[in-house]
């Protein structure tokens, strides 16, 4: 009894502690690009979308209607379903173990960094993890006795995985593999009830594969094929040492050796909780030599480690003392790293600390100066204007920011990537090839969300697109390693369009990001402007001129690097060396950047990154 009171006390003062934590994070952390675009999904209701069944963006929707249009309000759902999960998890392993151990199984569902951080944000995963636990509450359930009304819980946990992501196919899979290796589970399968559950699930699949009908399977090409390159590479080797990352070394190794270890257990329960935990897990580790490994993919065995769970005290109790102790204690810093990187992500200071680096959160950045900037350039410009954006990630973002979910988005290789572009196309929202009548409009352009090499290409798209433009306003965040440019496009008058002068391009070579530098240094780069070319090139630190480089020296790698496609009159003279002399500057960290003024007449900050001025003479 004592036992499980302690385990009791721990389990609802650790879940009081995480679930504060998350709502604190959740109303702060910017809105991630994925959120904004479900956000948008949610603007425009529909049974399905190309990139996802319903469910998320209805939450979403929901969320939004009941609460407000705050970041915290599209969150709160999930906020508040990541706080029952734990509970399920407590009230599968209470039924198969004794009472005290089904308490450390929700510390564990506390402790376990993947499981811990989801509901922060809006995302399907958290329906998922649902869904899941819903069904093995139901299954477990069945295996001691069929009820009615397991039957329809376990219709209902169906349905909303259905509802909420393709991946929920892989939980079903294993969970039927499971049930057909367990005589007991086989007999379920022959119930009339649990028929009727299974085809109430399968019903919920059809309004995405309807979608798919009508859009020429979209959606799925792009889930089972676009994505992945369905050849044999050595990335998947990297699965492990991702996953001890997200899990924890000892967690995932409980977790892993519960499956082993109970995959014949003659309890029918744990025995259906090692084989589907067991299976999910297996699966994604032998997708990961043949699928997808650009996008994050770290969280798809989540419903897996859900299912072992509650399988967890049963190995912890037969570890030594110290090596239990140990488990929790990286566990529970893990969890806090995972947490804290959110609280670390919705601060701006240290968001800005971690600029120029590989770490830095990209898509958490930079949208709040942008939506400031929109809302202050669009009240400068005639009633009517139109916003149109870059890719479908600025699109989302400024909406939410804009209340307005349906700004048009350029045909963008960004949409096609993450299987958004289908989508726009519906909604009539992907600007065309021809968009020169779209005047009035402030066009948003992010030069960051297209690789250096293809940047030029993509400006002289906007010019084909748009005709002239005219010289961008650019908006910084974080120092300038996010980067925004704004086009006021007005009415055209009766005169003939000027050509088509691009933003201009500029690298800093020399220092690095980062580097520590004297009071006096040297700094190298290139810069190129089609047609209108390069007048002049300075230096800045913290957006203050504080040297003007010599520009028009010789550098052939620019022309090689775009391949002959650049119209800038100086190539291949378009390189610059300046010295820098901060002797009248504090020590301290500042952003070196870049100032091209072009030969029309436009100023663009280009290319700034952080270094440390040591205030010391060069030795």
């Amino acid at each position: 009894m004592q036992e499980r009171n302690i385990g009791r006390t721990a389990f609802i003062a650790l879940w009081c502690c995480v679930v504060l934590a998350k709502v604190v994070v959740a109303a702060r952390l910017p809105l991630f690009v994925d959120e904004a675009f479900y956000w948008q999904e949610g603007r425009h209701l529909a049974w399905a979308y190309s990139d996802l069944p319903g469910l998320t963006a209805w939450t979403i929707r929901l969320g939004g209607e009941l609460f407000g249009d705050s970041v915290l309000a599209a969150r709160s759902l999930f906020v508040i379903v990541s706080a029952a999960l734990p509970w399920l998890v407590v009230r599968i392993a209470r039924r198969e173990l004794e009472p005290a151990r089904a308490w450390v199984a929700g510390c564990g569902a506390l402790a376990l960094p993947l499981f811990a951080s989801i509901g922060v944000m809006a995302l399907p995963d958290v329906l998922m993890a649902l869904a899941t636990l819903l069904c093995l509450d139901a299954l477990t359930r069945m295996l001691r006795q069929i009820s009615y009304g397991a039957a329809v819980q376990l219709a209902v946990g169906l349905a909303i995985g259905a509802l909420s992501h393709y991946r929920f196919i892989a939980a079903i899979g294993a969970g039927m593999v499971a049930l057909l290796l367990i005589a007991r589970g086989r007999e379920l399968l022959r119930d009339p009830r649990v028929i009727i559950a299974i085809a109430f699930g399968a019903a919920a699949w059809m309004p995405l594969l309807a979608w798919n009908i009508e859009n020429a399977e979209a959606g799925l090409r792009f889930q089972l094929v676009d994505r992945h390159p369905w050849a044999l590479h050595r990335d998947g080797i990297t699965f492990l040492p991702i996953q001890a990352a997200f899990v924890t070394p000892l967690l995932l190794a409980a977790l892993l050796v519960g499956a082993w270890r109970f995959r014949r257990h003659p309890n029918d329960a744990l025995r259906l909780l090692a084989l589907s935990g067991g299976i999910v897990v297996a699966g994604f580790f032998a997708l990961g030599f043949f699928a997808d490994t650009e996008r994050v993919s770290f969280h798809w065995p989540l419903p897996g480690y859900v299912a072992l769970l509650p399988l967890l005290p049963l190995v912890l109790a037969t570890w030594p003392r110290w090596l239990r102790v140990l488990t929790w204690v990286i566990a529970l810093a893990g969890m806090l790293s995972m947490l804290g990187y959110y609280a670390a992500v919705s601060s701006p200071e240290l968001r800005e600390r971690t600029a120029a680096t590989k770490w830095y959160p990209q898509n958490f950045s930079g949208w709040d100066e942008l939506a400031e900037a929109v809302r202050r350039r669009k009240a400068q410009m005639p009633e009517g204007t139109q916003v149109i954006a870059d890719n479908f990630k600025v699109g989302a973002e400024l909406g939410f920011a804009l209340g307005d979910p349906a700004i048009p988005v350029l045909p963008h290789a960004l949409n096609r990537a993450h299987g958004r572009a289908p989508q726009l196309a519906l909604w009539g929202l992907e600007v065309g090839e021809d968009a020169s009548a779209a005047r009035p409009a402030l066009l948003v352009v992010s030069p960051g969300d297209v690789k250096l090499s293809e940047l030029l290409d993509h400006y002289q798209a906007l010019c084909r697109r748009f005709g002239a433009l005219p010289a961008p306003e650019v908006v910084d965040a974080d120092g300038g390693s996010r980067r925004f440019l704004l086009f006021a496009l007005e009415p055209r008058e009766g005169a003939a369009p000027a050509p088509c002068v691009p933003p201009a391009i500029a690298w800093l070579n020399a220092p690095q990001a980062g580097e520590r530098l004297p009071a006096v240094f040297e700094a190298s780069g290139w810069a190129i402007k089609d047609v209108a070319g390069v007048k002049s090139v300075a230096l800045t630190l913290d957006g203050r001129v504080v040297a003007q480089a010599e520009y028009g020296l010789h550098d052939d790698w620019p022309q090689r690097f775009y391949g002959g496609r650049s119209q800038d009159p100086s190539l291949p003279r378009v390189a610059f060396r300046a010295r820098v002399d901060a002797s009248g500057v504090a020590p301290g960290r500042y952003w070196l950047g870049v100032e091209v003024t072009g030969g029309d007449g436009s100023v663009e900050r280009f290319a700034a990154w952080p270094v440390e001025l040591s205030g010391e003479a060069r030795p």
